[in-house]
């Protein structure tokens, strides 16, 4: 892709007016590969990176990115040899784009789908402990001392599963619903992690991930993320980044260390396939 004027590149990302972004670079607050610019300055989106006040845009035309409120039932992946129906089946793109990570079959909410594998693997790779966050609905109540079992960590088949946090969002006679966040992607975690402490999950529904929110997104439809979402995304990525890179500075130069009724999942935190 071309080199093209800075402000053009931002219009054509849907940032402002090509009038409005003259004036952003104008009050630098617009950066390209980390330099604060200015006017008269080129990128080029395919291959520079550049940041809104500090925060990353997408600013190149190619690359898209999605999220869906995936129905239990439905598939995430790109084609299922059995017909079963699959996450592309409910998103109408002609560009091809693939789901960051998996949800199970029976576990309904978000699920990101871009054609960036750069950021859809740094988002899944366990090391960068990107919060997905789900809601889980379970028997209850739930004992406190049940809750700080899961939050101790459980020994699953394939390691110990350790939750960032646990917390009860509502009670009602025989039910609870239950906010578990995690930092990687193993299959049924969630479900295993529960299960570990006797707790049967009955309905279960990702709400968030990398600081991107479902929120009223009805079941089954799918919406483009916006740019500050986009940014979320790079944002989650990029803190863990910046943690190893102070570790290893740290190492290097020596320092010393120093009332409402319990219902479905995600009816508290956006709930799938509510109205908008």
């Amino acid at each position: 892709m071309p080199e093209e004027r800075l402000q053009k590149v931002l219009a054509a990302a849907g940032i402002a007016s090509r009038r409005a972004c003259e004036e952003l670079i104008a009050q630098g607050r617009v950066s390209v590969n980390g330099e604060i610019a200015t006017l008269g300055d080129k990128a080029d989106g395919a291959r520079d990176t550049v940041e809104l006040d500090g925060e990353r845009i997408n600013v190149d035309p190619e690359l898209i990115y999605v999220m869906l409120n995936k129905p239990r039932g439905v598939i995430t992946t790109a084609d299922d040899p059995e017909g079963r129906p699959t996450v592309l089946d409910l998103v109408n793109l002609q560009q091809r784009v693939f789901p960051v990570g998996r949800l199970d079959q029976d576990t309904e909410g978000l699920v990101l789908l871009t054609n960036d594998g750069e950021l859809a693997n740094t988002l899944m790779h366990p090391s960068f402990e990107v919060e997905r966050i789900y809601v889980a609905l379970v028997p209850g109540p739930v004992r406190r001392e049940v809750l700080a079992k899961v939050r101790e960590g459980i020994e699953l088949d394939d390691g110990l599963a350790r939750p960032r946090s646990v917390r009860q969002l509502e009670q009602e006679k025989s039910k609870a619903l239950l906010e578990v966040v995690m930092t990687e992607g193993r299959k049924r975690e969630v479900r295993r992690l529960l299960g570990g402490v006797g707790l049967t999950v009955e309905r279960l529904a990702r709400v968030s991930y990398g600081g991107v929110e479902l929120g009223e997104l009805r079941q089954g439809k799918w919406r483009f993320l916006t740019q500050e979402e986009i940014g979320r995304l790079h944002a989650a990525t990029q803190k863990r980044k910046n943690k190893a890179t102070s570790r290893s500075g740290n190492k290097s130069t020596k320092r010393p260390s120093g009332g409402r009724g319990a219902g479905s999942p995600g009816q508290r935190r956006s709930a799938p396939g509510g109205s908008r």
